[in-house]
């Protein structure tokens, strides 16, 4: 039996019986039970907005809507990209995940991901607002998820054990760990690094070890997951920008009431905003903080051109991996 199935199933008995929900539920008003995962842990911004989004739909639906926040992909074994197809195929509710994430499914997903496609927020958030957001609605739908808006992880920056990276040469031979698409390995490997893929689940135990020798990652995972333990040199490039989608599964969505339906999508919005505001608050404090764990190079953009221009092959390559639609939709106007 799906979990759909047996949600239904269970819901039927207790309005039967009349013994779910608050007191505040009448006798013929839904309830519900959700889950939902994050893969980061507790100290993180997705999981106080998931905690959050949580909070909102238990007040704003009279404690009809319960939602479980599990951290580090505990439904799917610390594996994100099966926790995307649990959230496909309705073995799970709801998710906060990268769409780096969902390009491991899809590379469309990863085409605002591209490498310095964005220089700062200004300019991401205008590629949001002028037809990105819209785009990535239509992508999630085509698999069976329907997008509640956007967090963000941020840009992402680098760390490693080997030297300071600074120059596109500095990359060279260093095994980094990087999410498992084929644009990230194939940036590493154009740039002359070792790129390897695991779980980020595993990272901080393969850096502690030796297993890997650096990471890329946004400042509230460097932070939060206290890499700087485990690592020498940070690197503040902004290399790419990392958009979360906060999903839900369709077929529970359409379930919905249009009234329920709508509690939703605002509890989203509030936690997606929450979200954004405190991510980009907390990173110029935690590569402050950072800086003080870790050698750290900000680059200039002097520096920054010369990356640039080592990776315009890939994007001309990936191009037609991402398609123009998806192309037109997240290149910036400058």
């Amino acid at each position: 039996m799906s979990k759909r199935l047996r949600g239904a199933v269970a819901l039927l008995a207790c309005l039967a019986l009349g013994a779910c929900g608050t007191p505040s539920a009448g006798p013929n008003d839904p309830v519900y039970t959700w889950d939902m995962t994050v893969t980061v842990g507790e100290s993180s911004t997705w999981y106080q907005a998931a905690e959050r989004f949580a909070d909102t739909l238990e007040r704003e639906s009279d404690g009809r809507m319960q939602l479980r926040v599990f951290t580090g992909e505990q439904l799917s074994a610390g594996d994100p990209v099966a926790g995307v197809e649990q959230l496909m195929n309705g073995d799970k509710d709801f998710s906060y995940n990268s769409t780096i994430i969902y390009a491991g499914i899809d590379p469309r997903f990863g085409a605002i991901n591209a490498p310095f496609l964005y220089r700062d927020y200004d300019e991401a958030d205008r590629a949001l607002r002028g037809g990105a957001t819209e785009a990535y609605e239509k992508l999630t739908a085509e698999f069976g998820i329907t997008m509640l808006g956007f967090g963000e992880s941020g840009f992402r920056q680098l760390t490693n054990n080997v030297r300071a990276v600074e120059q596109p040469s500095d990359l060279a031979g260093i095994k980094t760990r990087i999410p498992g698409i084929g644009m990230f390995t194939d940036f590493f490997r154009d740039l002359g690094a070792n790129p390897t893929t695991m779980n980020f689940s595993e990272v901080f135990t393969s850096l502690q070890q030796g297993t890997i020798e650096g990471q890329e990652n946004p400042m509230d995972v460097i932070s939060s997951s206290g890499l700087a333990e485990v690592q020498t040199y940070l690197t503040v490039w902004n290399y790419v920008y990392d958009p979360l989608v906060l999903g839900v599964n369709q077929e529970l969505f359409d379930s919905l009431s249009p009234e329920d339906q709508e509690i939703v999508r605002e509890a989203a919005a509030d936690a997606n905003a929450f979200q954004v505001e405190t991510n980009r608050g907390l990173e110029q404090q935690q590569i402050a903080e950072q800086s003080e764990l870790m050698e750290t190079s900000e680059l200039s953009d002097r520096q920054l051109e010369d990356f640039q221009r080592a990776v315009g092959p890939l994007h001309e390559r990936y191009e037609q991996v991402w398609g123009p639609e998806m192309v037109r939709a997240v290149t910036p106007e400058r």
